[in-house]
């Protein structure tokens, strides 16, 4: 009887045996529709799916490793939220499109903020949702990759009604890439060290307000849309163009900003040959509206070739680009509207009777230049005396005169910053 008295008092005074700590996994699958999770502070090794309405939030120093295999997350349901979270190690296949986030098809409703997306080949891959937000977030490539081999940062696929905004990204292959998705939205993104900063194919009724693409192969490559209004944009010290319109119409450049689109350069600096940089590369691009940008100390203001027609430009000042213009068609082209043309810095024209529009029209090319465009070999006598007295008589007695850029109403003066009315949706 003692015996079993004394057992009973140290089993009474033996601690419990704490409870197996429920893992992440374990409580988003138990949560309810509408639930928030917090994730604390650690390294979770997980694979979420999250089918159901749930907001997950991180804690400082909360962090989602997939181990370099498949999805880190992946979202199925409408109406979930993914917040401050450091997700990282997504798989490397690029057939399975795998990403630190990704969305699957038919969703909507999703928020995606304030999360730092690192070491994953898509960052945010949304395919086929509706009404996604992704904002504020931070995402890193995976930089070790070949270019090629990269995903994008922000890649959408047959997404409408979308807002991606206020992220900045690197290291990925381009940093926001949007594909047979009309009606969205991509304002103030920062994107840098990638291929085509912003990267359109076959999208419309999209609108591009106050984004930056900085050190990048190319800026903004625009193809294959139209109804698209770029807006208050900024490109500089990229590598071949800022603005690239092929197959672009009716569309809208307005205030954009392109600075320093030098080409791309070898390892001693040199200039690679048919790599100069173009602030403006318009493509066979029709029925746009290119109106106050400023395109600055690039080696070619505005390149237009390829059938590029029926586009109105005014308002734009063009400022110590090496060449303002390079325009190979066939048909003669009228660069002022509304009786407005535009600025050149290099215009020797007279306003004799002050109402700030040259009293001369501006032609930034003649003969010559079509010549050695069309025949680039000719360049090795660019200098000689022939070349140089054929321009002179092609100046003082235009006896040819192939088709080219006209501007009629040149302005004296640099117009000031244009500035958009256009804001994005909720």
């Amino acid at each position: 009887m003692h015996a079993l008295r004394f057992l009973a008092v140290l089993m009474l005074a033996l601690p419990l045996a704490a409870p197996a700590r429920e893992s992440l996994e374990q409580r988003v699958a138990a949560a309810a529709p509408g639930a928030t999770i917090n994730v604390p502070a650690g390294v979770h090794a997980v694979h979420l799916r999250l089918d159901k309405p749930v907001t997950l939030v991180g804690e400082p120093g909360a962090i989602l490793d997939g181990g370099g295999a498949g999805d880190v997350v992946r979202i199925g349901a409408a109406q979930v939220a993914v917040r401050g979270l450091t997700i990282r190690h997504s798989g490397t296949d690029l057939t399975a499109m795998n990403a630190g986030i990704f969305v699957e098809r038919q969703t909507r409703d999703v928020t995606l903020e304030g999360n730092r997306i690192e070491e994953s080949l898509f960052g945010v891959y949304l395919d086929g949702a509706a009404n996604v937000r992704v904002a504020r977030n931070v995402i890193r490539g995976m930089r070790k990759l070949r270019v090629a081999d990269r995903g994008d940062g922000i890649h959408l696929w047959n997404d409408t009604g979308c807002t991606i905004e206020g992220n900045d990204v690197a290291d990925s292959r381009d940093g926001i890439y949007v594909y047979v998705s009309p009606h969205n939205t991509i304002a103030r993104n920062v994107v840098h060290g990638v291929r085509y900063g912003i990267h359109y194919m076959y999208s419309q009724h999209n609108l591009l307000l106050d984004n930056v693409s900085r050190g990048n192969l190319a800026g903004y490559a625009l193809m294959s849309s139209d109804h698209l209004k770029v807006i208050g944009n900024t490109a500089e010290d990229d590598d071949s163009y800022g603005f690239l319109l092929n197959y672009i119409s009716h569309s809208e450049i307005a205030g954009n900003q392109v600075r320093r689109i030098n080409g791309q350069r070898d390892t001693r600096g040199g200039l690679i040959d048919g790599t100069e940089g173009k602030g403006l590369f318009v493509y066979l691009s029709q029925f746009n509206t290119l109106h106050d940008n400023l395109v600055a100390d690039s080696q070619i203001g505005i390149h237009m070739t390829a059938g590029s027609e029926n586009n109105r430009l005014w308002g734009n000042r063009f400022v110590n680009n090496r060449i303002q213009v390079k325009y190979v068609q066939n048909l003669a082209q009228e660069w002022s509207a509304h009786g407005r043309g535009n600025f050149w810095s290099d215009y020797l024209g007279w306003d004799l009777d002050a109402d700030g529009i040259g009293d001369v029209p501006f032609r930034p090319n003649d003969g010559v230049d079509v010549l050695l465009w069309k025949y680039p070999s000719a360049r090795n006598l660019m200098s000689s005396p022939a070349v140089l007295l054929m321009r002179y008589v092609q100046r003082a007695f235009p006896v040819f005169t192939p088709p080219s850029v006209q501007d009629s109403r040149p302005l004296m003066q640099a117009p000031t910053s244009f500035r958009p009315d256009h804001e994005p949706r909720d």
